[in-house]
């Protein structure tokens, strides 16, 4: 695999981490919105990865002879394939005083739980992070191709 292969691996894996984190941060965000423009509380979001086109597994590339050209392998990446709402209801709060409060006295509050959120960040922030030494270690193979080829 080359340094320009693990360049687009690697950034792919950024910025689907970023889009994710960004989902995570809005959730978080909402924790307490009551009443959205669609009408109702807010419904957690989160995001579908899948491969980009064609994508080759490890396992299969590790059967893939070394004279074989990157494009025949075709190492693409991962991507947000889709952005999902969670149709899970949210807790029902007793507060007549509350001006959400259906006539029973009931607020609906969003179905995010910051638990599950802080572990999403986290779990997201680790991934960004793997695919900052895959960019990081990609740069540093290219400067010593350079370095090889001025000597």
């Amino acid at each position: 695999m080359g340094y320009l292969t693990a360049f687009k691996i690697g950034s792919s894996a950024l910025q689907a981490q970023r889009l994710r984190l960004d989902i995570i941060s809005n959730n978080i965000a909402n924790a307490e919105t009551t009443r959205t423009e669609e009408g109702g509380p807010y419904q957690r979001q989160d995001v579908l990865f899948s491969t980009n086109n064609n994508q080759t597994s490890f396992s299969q590339l590790m059967m893939v002879p070394a004279s074989v050209s990157e494009d025949a392998v075709n190492l693409n990446g991962v991507s947000v394939s889709e952005i999902i709402t969670d149709a899970n209801p949210g807790t029902r709060v007793y507060d007549p005083t509350h001006q959400d409060a259906d006539e029973d006295g009931y607020v609906t509050y969003p179905n995010v739980n910051l638990v599950v959120e802080m572990t999403n960040m986290l779990s997201a922030s680790r991934s960004y992070e793997a695919g900052l030494s895959i960019v990081d270690s990609a740069k540093q193979m290219a400067l010593k191709a350079i370095d090889i080829g001025n000597a």
